[in-house]
């Protein structure tokens, strides 16, 4: 059997589009040329591949049994063919692009600048923040890390798991709450709150947890970051919930009170995303290690 490597780079771009028009747009070919790739394909394997449902197309079961492992050889046959060169961090000249939580860039941005410098004083970091609707960034190699507490769904996107933090609620000092000697849910629900929410939501997991006992709580305001959701409450009796790890550096400077959430809710997590392009990018394998240690030392229970 004589076998073309074009077909297993073809085979991994419909498998991955989950389209043809999709895989020719990500090799940079016809939509003829790829329609037929994948009739060669399915010769050679005698399955259908993917199949039309309405106007998509699914992959079939042998499809989805052997992605990974086409993923897998075509990686391997590309650092035969382009073996990496060494990494030399000294000479380093790259600027990479992250988008991160807010909360995060301010919590471990720094940490992971100095280590960056130290190493590779030649890089340079883009922060950029969030945005109110999810973006394919991350998809076309315009960002090269994400982090925040959303795990991507997309195939072709790495998420790992680097921390979490447990969910505090934070007041005023002076709040009615703060000089109680238990706040129950009951009297965390009669409180007055405001959301932090990129999207503008007033309700979120806290409102289904409070759900399940028969309570409500009144949101009168949303805040797309916790900084400004924090000064909402400096001056009012306000209560705002987020992750304890990011309050630590500014609870205490802004004159707050945190306090354990009432509610039986699970830790933020915290995900670390990248595109698969980059698995075996040696800068970009750096980068992650520098920033893994820079979110998991900040992000660690107290």
């Amino acid at each position: 059997m004589q076998l073309d490597l074009n077909l297993l780079s073809a085979f991994d771009a419909l498998l991955e589009e989950g389209s043809v028009a999709g895989a020719a747009a990500r090799l940079h070919v016809t939509a003829p040329a790829m329609s037929r790739s994948l009739g060669r394909i399915r010769h050679t394997t005698g399955d259908q591949i993917l199949v039309r449902t309405g106007r998509t197309m699914t992959p079939t079961p042998y499809a989805i049994a052997v992605r990974e492992q086409v993923h897998e050889l075509l990686q391997q046959v590309q650092g035969v063919l382009a073996p990496s060169r060494e990494l030399d961090l000294a000479t380093l000249e790259r600027t990479f692009t992250l988008r991160w939580h807010d909360s995060l860039v301010a919590l471990c941005g720094p940490a992971l600048l100095r280590a960056v410098r130290e190493e590779a004083p030649g890089v340079r970091l883009r922060f950029l923040a969030e945005a109110s609707v999810d973006t394919p960034e991350l998809r076309r190699g315009e960002v090269d890390l994400e982090a925040n507490a959303t795990r991507p769904g997309a195939p072709d996107i790495r998420a790992e798991s680097v921390g979490e933090s447990r969910l505090v609620v934070v007041m005023r000092q002076g709040h009615p709450l703060t000089r109680m000697r238990t706040v129950t849910a009951e009297r965390y629900a009669a409180a007055e709150h405001v959301t932090v929410s990129r999207r503008g939501n007033l309700h979120d997991a806290v409102d289904e947890a409070l759900a399940h006992l028969g309570l409500t709580r009144r949101v009168v305001a949303s805040a797309p970051t916790e900084a400004a959701a924090l000064e909402f409450a400096r001056g009012r009796d306000l209560l705002v919930c987020i992750p304890e790890a990011t309050t630590r550096p500014t609870v205490t400077d802004l004159g707050l009170v945190a306090l354990p959430l009432p509610l039986d809710l699970p830790s933020a997590p915290i995900y670390l995303s990248w595109h698969q392009r980059y698995d075996t990018d040696r800068a970009h394998l750096w980068l992650r290690d520098l920033a893994r240690a820079a979110l998991a030392g900040h992000t660690a229970p107290s």
